[in-house]
């Protein structure tokens, strides 16, 4: 595919890339913004939080899928697909007339919306040398920041001056344009051969994993409080029995849905597992600190808010400055910076207190932010770095799919540790502590990073993995 894209049809195809990665990341934060206004008019209030994390769930079971196909049938054609069946949802989510139906097409979104968040990476790792890929998908990955500091906002005004309906609308016309954008102007070769879909495995990871983060879901409750009982514990065990299955599958498999051999990549392997971590991170950072700044120094939701945009400003500057970085410095050295600056703020936040500086904080959440867009774009140029153009797609989508693995077991684990309701109806003290016991262990995950990233492969890009090979 490089060899056959023009500098201008590039630019064109990654344009759509982008506004495609962006209406996939903005759906997961604006739909909050106009919950109640959605609960006000469908009514069913205790459905509330489905509207948001069937969406979440759907993109996470998919995400795997689509890299797989999209190796197999061509980045293009399940790159349209999975487009379609994202405006699909969105215009239905938009007519919908109860919460039931909204549900439902908030889960087609999402069935969409997995192509959406990988197959972009796997087509710029196709399209570009790796010094150019590198810049590009720095720059793709700053726009999960953006999309996470506009997204409220945007939400807002579109409910307070349109409808609340105009937030799935919006992607239409958007979403139309990329797919035309990338229907005229990228060309795809595929090699002519039979190709076999690995339906076993794909159902069984499906439902195995639909159990896992229903029970996931399940654990946290309200405020962090075990819910479930028994039946949490049978989804457990169903879909860690079904996983297991799936393991057993894919060793067997022609073309594995997820192929083991990744795994044996050095590489890929210190990735996924500093991203993991890095996930779980990311999570007490994103979703405690608010909490820190109103239950303990007694601010507004829309205050703290405001407190959390040098995070979301930091990301994307850390993305870009990795995307020009790699090249030059190599994996590792960003890594162990990036490292260093995630242990500072992480450790920060464990021994500040309610007397301290707010600023402090802030300045930590800034430290935060570079460090996640520095690694987690290095990490993805790696990895689409480290296999040739058959695995790519499988490699790009284990490792989203990792991260947001890490992301929701992040959320249960320090929900659990929290053990507290709102920042409203408990003691600040009592708050402070529990705070402060979930940042400790963060700092601690924080020097896991830093000791991996140390044993981390010096460069981003090794001898490409190729289907059917074997990395040590």
């Amino acid at each position: 595919m490089k060899e056959e894209a023009t500098e201008s049809s590039r630019t064109k195809i990654t344009v759509a890339l982008f506004v495609a990665t962006f209406l996939a990341a903005i759906e997961g934060t604006i739909v909050g913004t106009a919950m109640p206004s959605i609960t006000g008019e469908l009514q069913g209030v205790q459905q509330y939080s489905w509207i948001i994390s069937i969406y979440l769930l759907a993109t996470v079971i998919t995400t795997p899928i689509y890299g797989k196909l999209s190796d197999l049938y061509g980045r293009k054609r399940m790159f349209i697909i999975g487009a379609l069946i994202f405006l699909a949802g969105s215009m239905l989510s938009g007519i919908a007339q109860s919460m039931t139906g909204l549900i439902w097409f908030r889960a087609l979104q999402g069935l969409g919306a997995g192509a959406l968040t990988t197959i972009p990476y796997t087509i710029i790792g196709d399209l570009y040398p790796f010094e150019k890929r590198a810049k590009v998908q720095g720059w793709m990955s700053s726009i999960w920041g953006i999309a996470g500091i506009s997204g409220p906002l945007l939400g807002g005004l579109l409910v307070d001056y349109v409808s609340w309906r105009a937030i799935f609308y919006m992607n239409l016309p958007f979403g139309i344009a990329a797919l035309i954008l990338l229907s005229r102007f990228m060309k795809e070769k595929l090699e002519k051969k039979k190709r076999h879909i690995d339906f076993p495995g794909i159902i069984v990871f499906s439902v195995g994993m639909f159990f896992f983060l229903y029970a996931m879901s399940l654990v946290r409750g309200e405020g962090g409080e075990a819910q479930g009982g028994w039946v949490t514990t049978v989804l457990f065990i169903l879909s860690a029995a079904l996983l297991s299955w799936f393991l057993w599958i894919e060793k067997r498999s022609p073309e594995p849905i997820i192929p083991l051999q990744l795994f044996r990549s050095r590489l890929i392997s210190m990735a996924n597992l500093i991203s993991f971590i890095l996930c779980v991170i990311n999570v007490a950072v994103i979703f405690y600190l608010p909490l820190w700044f109103q239950g303990v120094y007694g601010k507004t939701a829309t205050f703290s808010g405001i407190l959390m945009i040098p995070l979301s400003i930091a990301w994307p500057l850390g993305s870009i400055v990795a995307g020009n970085m790699i090249a030059k410095t190599g994996l590792r050295a960003i890594c162990i910076i990036s490292a260093c600056f995630l242990l500072v703020s992480n450790a920060g936040f464990a021994l500040v207190d309610g007397s301290s500086s707010i600023w402090l904080l802030v300045f930590y959440t800034f430290l935060s932010g570079i460090s996640f867009g520095l690694t987690l774009t290095a990490l993805t140029v790696a990895v689409t770095s480290a296999v040739g153009r058959e695995l790519r797609g499988a490699a790009v989508a284990s490792n989203n799919f990792i991260r947001t693995l890490g992301q929701t077991i992040g959320i249960t684990v320090f929900g659990l540790m929290l053990h507290t309701g709102t920042a409203n109806d408990i003691d600040p003290a009592m708050l402070e502590s529990s705070l402060h016991h979930i940042f400790v262990w963060v700092a601690w995950l924080s020097v896991a990073v830093l000791l991996l990233s140390f044993v981390t492969p010096r460069q981003a890009q090794e001898e490409p993995l190729q289907a059917g090979n074997h990395a040590s």
